[in-house]
């Protein structure tokens, strides 16, 4: 079994099968964003019950998860940050999205309810920035006039490692806030100018349900699991919105998949009055020409089984499936893209 050096979870999920059932099981390794961890590894877990065959995803960033499918040490790679044309023409990369879900500042107030502080994308910059350095600044409250603030020091989380949820975090930023956009920008990893680092979307959430008084971002399950609270956003249309799935999807309802080479596209900022101005897809990515083609159709047909089967597993998580239209894309990009060593498609 594939060892990723990295001092992250990992999870293996799997049932024994039976004597028969296991002998033909296929395993397949894969590494990268822990945004879509959650997901995954239920999927994982589903997967394996009906079909016998293992998925062993590692919950290592998508920075480590770029670096290792280019490694060529996985089976596939997991990325919230798109890579670039010019890096999957460069290793010769096949890149599509798998899961589209929510990043959402959660706050340890224990004042409040979830939910119930409304924050600005620019007030969320200033914070960020070290700018507004407490609860009750005025800032705050006059988004939040029905609310006591307490007059207490904001503690800032942010992410340690490279990580494709600070991408989609700091791309949001550099869109509500040009002063974002020139001092830090967008990016897996930059220069944050204040906070405290925590590894993984496990790492902030741990940071922030410990710290009072602190906020973060994380992937809304990841809130949900671990009963933290959430502020409201006010989105490009004014309206204050919160995380759901409703709101992941109506962000996600225009997209255009096929703008971008590799189907990178951004879904932050996004126009409409329900739109959740934090929402992402996460992608996965693989060889072009495969080396071991029955790693890489079993790839295939866990996708595949995920796409189909997955759906339900993926709402009770507030992640949103991909639209069937976006799927078929997909696997006609596998047929025409994805050959073994003699120029075959592996499926």
């Amino acid at each position: 079994m594939l060892l990723v050096k990295v001092a992250r979870k990992c999870v293996v999920i799997g049932l024994s099968l039976g004597v028969m059932a296991s002998s033909y099981a296929e395993t397949i390794t894969g590494a990268g964003a822990s945004f879509p961890y959650p997901i995954y590894a239920k999927w994982a877990s589903l997967y394996e019950k009906e079909t016998g065959n293992k998925v062993n995803y590692q919950s290592i960033g998508s920075g480590g998860g770029q670096q290792q499918i280019i490694a060529n040490t996985i089976d596939f790679g997991a990325s919230d940050d798109p890579m670039k044309a010019e890096l999957l023409e460069q290793h010769k990369l096949l890149q599509f999205p798998a899961i589209i879900g929510g990043t959402v500042p959660v706050v340890n107030l224990p004042e409040f309810k979830a939910g119930e502080l409304k924050l600005s994308g620019t007030v969320l910059a200033d914070i960020f920035l070290g700018k507004i350095t407490k609860w009750n600044d005025p800032a705050i409250k006059a988004l939040n006039e029905s609310l006591n603030l307490p007059e207490k020091n904001i503690i800032v989380v942010r992410r340690s490692d490279g990580s494709g949820t600070t991408f989609g975090w700091t791309n949001y930023l550099s869109k509500v806030s040009p002063e974002w956009k020139e001092k830090v920008g967008e990016g897996k990893s930059v220069k944050w100018p204040t906070g405290h680092g925590g590894k993984g979307n496990e790492g902030v959430a741990a940071y922030v349900k410990q710290l009072k008084y602190s906020i973060g971002y994380v992937e809304y399950a990841y809130a949900k699991q671990n009963n933290l609270a959430w502020a409201s956003l006010q989105n490009q249309a004014g309206k204050f919105v919160q995380p759901s799935r409703d709101s992941f999807m109506a962000a996600a309802a225009n997209a255009q998949w096929d703008k971008a080479k590799g189907m990178g596209i951004m879904l932050t900022n996004e126009s409409g009055e329900n739109s959740w101005p934090v929402t992402a897809a996460s992608f996965i990515l693989i060889h072009q020409q495969a080396e071991n083609p029955k790693a890489t159709k079993a790839v295939f047909d866990f996708f595949d089984w995920a796409f189909e089967k997955g759906k339900n597993a993926a709402l009770e998580l507030d992640y949103v499936p991909l639209p069937k239209n976006v799927v078929e894309k997909i696997q006609q990009k596998w047929h025409d893209q994805v050959k073994d060593k003699d120029g075959k498609a592996i499926r």
